[in-house]
C-alpha cells in the first residue's frame, strides 16, 4: 500500500500529457500496466475511460516515441508562481 500523497502524485503525473510513464517509473517504480491499475482503481469509470482515451498513442507519454523537440516534462506554465499580496 502507498502513502496517499505518493498516490496523487503518480496520479498526477499520469494525467500530465509530457510526464512519460518511465518517469513514473523511475521516481516512484511503478511500470505503465501498474499505473493504469492505479488510475482505474482511483478514478470513476466515465473519467478512467477518457484518460486511457486520452493517453492511448500519446508520443509525448512514451520515451520511444517522444519527438526529439520534447525535451521537458511538463508545460511552462504547469508551475505557475502565485504571488501573495
Amino acid at each position: 500500500m502507498r502513502p496517499a500523497e505518493e498516490l496523487s502524485r503518480i496520479i498526477e503525473m499520469a494525467w500530465e500529457d509530457r510526464t512519460p510513464f518511465e518517469a513514473i517509473e523511475n521516481l516512484y517504480g511503478v511500470s505503465e500496466p501498474a499505473v493504469i491499475d492505479i488510475m482505474r482503481a482511483n478514478l470513476k469509470r466515465k473519467t478512467f475511460n477518457n484518460w486511457r482515451k486520452r493517453v492511448n498513442g500519446r508520443k509525448t507519454k512514451h520515451l520511444k516515441l517522444r519527438p526529439d523537440e520534447v525535451s521537458r516534462g511538463y508545460c511552462p506554465t504547469q508551475y505557475k508562481v502565485v504571488s501573495k499580496r
